[in-house]
């Protein structure tokens, strides 16, 4: 498998790439391609275009929650994808992959949106929608977790915003935050948005989904930002437990949580233009 830095807060080799707050992996398995996320805007065409990466052969885009900084590149990608349809260009009708819940409207406390700007009857109109609360297998090696277990005392337990369900507001823990695992011959990679499920849940409900112990990396958001002492500690303590080889902490982990990981595991540097092999 080949994974490819799209979009990133920073960017990681000296060429003039683009970064914003939000994630975009592409992942090519075999004949598979997919995008896990799809960031703010539209840097994960810009820096495709750059990397001289065509996105019209896309099979699945997986999304790992409903943030915007997550999904805000949908709209620009449909553009896209319609401007081919117009010039006559070949490409495929990606499905759209992600929890039930992601395209929910999301809030913050003031009102504002923090959720996809796109609804879901309008993505239906140009992809193939398939939400999963369960695991859903991409391929023999690509699973798209669903749901996450949530089994410890130290993550997610604040809501962050409100969900509106039926026009009703109420707290949103996130649920709908998933991930995708790659099952190599030496463990799995554990690939993620945000972790708002939280990294150790993930990693635990992974393990079980996939029936492995052994972990090659992890790579994305660990949502580690200005975590209490005790959350930071018991993630540190867990993760040291459960030996990864590598973790790729990017996104929303904060500079104090990098280091502490560093403490403990091989930490390494991400960003666009990133290309790791498994």
């Amino acid at each position: 498998m080949q994974l490819t830095v799209l979009v990133d807060n920073n960017t990681y080799i000296d060429r003039y790439f683009y970064g914003e707050p939000g994630v975009s992996y592409l992942i090519q398995e075999d004949d598979l391609k997919i995008l896990f996320d799809v960031g703010y805007s539209d840097l994960l065409i810009k820096n495709a275009q750059k990397m001289d990466i065509s996105l019209w052969d896309v099979d699945s885009i997986v999304i790992s929650h409903g943030h915007i900084d997550h999904t805000g590149g949908l709209e620009p990608l449909i553009k896209y994808y319609t401007e081919a349809v117009a010039e006559h260009i070949p490409h495929r009708q990606a499905s759209l992959v992600a929890h039930p819940l992601a395209f929910n409207r999301k809030q913050k406390e003031n009102f504002m949106d923090i959720g996809s700007l796109i609804t879901k009857e309008k993505l239906a109109l140009h992809f193939q929608l398939n939400f999963s609360q369960k695991p859903l297998w991409l391929s023999d090696k690509l699973v798209f977790l669903g749901e996450i277990e949530r089994t410890d005392d130290f993550e997610a337990q604040r809501p962050l915003g409100k969900r509106v369900v039926d026009n009703i507001a109420e707290d949103d823990y996130l649920m709908d935050d998933s991930a995708l695992v790659y099952k190599s011959p030496g463990g799995m990679v554990i690939i993620t948005g945000c972790s708002h499920a939280g990294i150790c849940n993930i990693v635990a409900y992974a393990g079980k989904v996939c029936r492995e112990e052994r972990i090659v990396d992890i790579i994305g958001g660990f949502h580690l930002l200005q975590p209490g002492e005790i959350q930071l500690q018991k993630t540190l303590a867990y993760l040291k437990e459960t030996k990864p080889k590598t973790l790729h902490a990017c996104h929303c982990t904060d500079l104090r949580s990098k280091i502490a990981l560093a403490g403990v595991l091989p930490l390494e540097e991400v960003g666009v233009g990133l290309r790791l092999e498994y």
